[in-house]
């Protein structure tokens, strides 16, 4: 049951969440992964999941989304956040990740991917589109696959205080994913944003969102009961670093383990939209 930091071989430990913010997060495992839940946000935290590429099964997708019974379900966003609208219930840890290992582990697997808490809200074309979130997500797996490999994946919404309102949750415009996999007798990570902003020109996308949650508060105030205006999407990959600072969480074994090269991390966020733009050699 649950993230294991030394699945690889070598520690690759989950990000850690402040002390600060300890006391209103709980953890919680499950079969090859754990969702660390911000009970104020009802929305995860960070999520950490072992990707064994060698034992990868297929089971019947199945779609039977549930509020995990340890918890009480008002520190969960449940199915009044997806009901009438383009909102899809992404899943963090992604559902086929954990899926290995005997048939009855990978079905338990499967099954428990499918908790409130691994959920967070994401417009469906960002979810479902081959070209951002789930484009990443294939890439990802399928390295695994191809070449026996394990990863850990550390998968999270960027919880901000400006985020918009909508039914009594915010929702979350940014996501983060940190790639971690064992190279030679050492750890190497890659950092990623995906960002669900209602804006064109996002110029740097690790900023506050400050102005677009002004304009939903007005909306709101107003009477308005809608799903905010998602999109366009875009993905990034990011230094690691710039992960840990835009979600607050501690990881600096991550960050020093980091696979893009120092001078373009220095540029800032880079663009990707394909798998070939991806940096992942010596830095």
């Amino acid at each position: 049951m649950g993230f294991d930091a030394h699945f690889l071989g070598v520690e690759a430990p989950m990000p850690a969440v402040p002390e600060a913010d300890a006391a209103a997060s709980v953890a919680l495992d499950y079969v090859h992964f754990t969702v660390v839940l911000d009970t104020r946000r009802r929305f995860a935290r960070i999520t950490g999941v072992n990707v064994d590429g060698a034992e990868l099964v297929e089971v019947p997708r199945g779609d039977d989304w549930q509020y995990d019974a340890r918890i009480p379900q008002d520190w969960q966003a449940g199915p009044e956040v997806y009901a009438r609208n383009d909102l899809d219930r992404g899943h963090l840890v992604r559902r086929r990740d954990p899926v290995w290992g005997p048939p009855e582990v990978a079905a338990r697997a499967n099954a428990e991917t499918f908790r409130y808490p691994n959920a967070a809200p994401q417009q469906g074309e960002f979810n479902q589109s081959l070209e951002l979130w789930n484009g990443l997500e294939d890439h990802v797996l399928e390295f695994a696959r191809v070449h026996g490999q394990r990863l850990s994946v550390f998968t999270a919404p960027v919880l901000d205080g400006d985020d918009p309102p909508y039914r009594g949750i915010q929702v979350p415009l940014r996501f983060v994913k940190v790639v971690a996999w064992r190279s030679g007798d050492g750890l190497a990570t890659a950092g990623f944003l995906l960002d669900q902003s209602p804006v064109v020109d996002l110029g740097d996308p690790l900023r506050s969102r400050a102005g677009i949650a002004a304009r939903e508060r007005a909306r709101v105030a107003a009477g308005a009961t809608e799903v905010p205006d998602l999109g366009p999407f875009r993905t990034f990959q990011v230094p690691v670093a710039d992960v840990a600072d835009v979600t607050g969480l501690e990881m600096p074994a991550l960050v020093a383990a980091d696979r893009m090269p120092r001078a373009l991390a220095a540029a800032g966020p880079r663009e990707v939209t394909r798998p070939e733009d991806l940096l992942l050699g010596a830095r």
